[in-house]
């Protein structure tokens, strides 16, 4: 059995994730004690009882993923299903970052803070507004692109999340992903909707908010990860720190390669997927990009003791 760890990105959240295994598990607690520390307020409570609206801002949202994603981690460490069992890990636009701190590339506490700085810079970077992301159902990433290109018309309109299974997501100027949309229905799309997003990510209009991570990521310790981190920019394992700073720069206005991180993964032997954190999205991807794998998710106690039992 080889072993995946994939952690979920902006989107998974619900009020009350995590609790449950806050209150089975001490060492979940402590993951949770220790982001509100970081960020120096009660981020759990917002977690565990809302409001939602509070808890899908971008700034909440990111750190709250991740502090759960790691509270997982930690129990499933407890129960004898630790990092050394794991070949290798990825995650989802800012589950990089939860899968850098689970391999202990990142501190827990400095996760939570570029997370913090990241949602915040995200936001800041566009005007409400003025950006947005559509995802196009039903093609594949070469058509998708050249509807954005088509779409642009001289504005931002970009490739901006290769799911697989036909799921690819455009980002950019609100005008131009409009446009985007509409071509996509009259070029054989099964869906292509809007969605409910804050701002345009992982395009060239979040520029502003890559120099402020290139900064924020200056002052961060970065080890040698336990297993190799498959990066969203680049779809392929890598364990050099200095490696791993460029890449979360880059992946700010780069495209999430996921389709391609899951196929190196299957490639190099990966037989067994573990979506560790809040909901099942990447579990669905992994089971529809590389047939025949297992995939189990892990984010409840009860997830938590099957995964246990199927890992052991």
């Amino acid at each position: 059995m080889t072993i995946a760890f994939t952690f979920p990105g902006q989107g998974s959240q619900t009020v009350g994730m995590g609790r449950d295994l806050a209150e089975a598990f001490p060492e979940a607690r402590a993951v949770f004690d220790e982001v509100d520390s970081a960020l120096g307020e009660r981020l759990s409570t917002i977690i565990f009882e809302g409001p939602i609206e509070t808890l899908t801002l971008t700034e909440n949202a990111q750190p709250a993923l991740m502090a759960v994603s790691l509270a997982a981690v930690r129990s499933l460490g407890a129960h004898g299903i630790g990092m050394d069992r794991v070949a290798f890990v990825a995650g989802h636009s800012l589950g990089e970052y939860s899968a850098l701190a689970a391999a202990g590339s990142l501190s827990l506490s400095d996760a939570a803070r570029l997370l913090r700085i990241r949602g915040r810079a995200m936001q800041e970077a566009v005007p409400v507004g003025q950006g947005a992301m559509a995802a196009l159902l039903g093609l594949d990433l070469d058509a998708a692109r050249a509807i954005a290109a088509d779409a642009a018309e001289g504005e931002v309109c970009e490739t901006a999340n290769d799911n697989g299974a036909g799921q690819v997501v455009v980002s950019g100027g609100k005008a131009a992903v409009e446009r985007a949309v509409e071509l996509a229905k009259e070029r054989g799309a099964r869906r292509a909707v809007l969605l409910p997003v804050s701002a345009p990510f992982h395009c060239a209009l979040m520029a502003p908010a890559a120099k402020v991570m290139a900064e924020a990521l200056s002052g961060v310790t970065i080890n040698v990860p336990a297993a190799a981190v498959v990066a969203n920019v680049t779809a392929r394992p890598e364990t050099d720190p200095e490696a791993i700073r460029r890449n979360l720069i880059q992946q700010v206005t780069g495209m999430v390669r996921w389709r391609e991180s899951i196929g190196y993964l299957a490639g190099a032997g990966v037989d067994t997927f573990v979506e560790v954190g809040a909901g099942k999205v990447l579990s669905g991807l992994a089971k529809r990009i590389a047939e025949g794998v297992e995939t189990m998710t892990a984010g409840t106690p009860e997830d938590i003791a099957s995964a246990a039992v199927k890992l052991a």
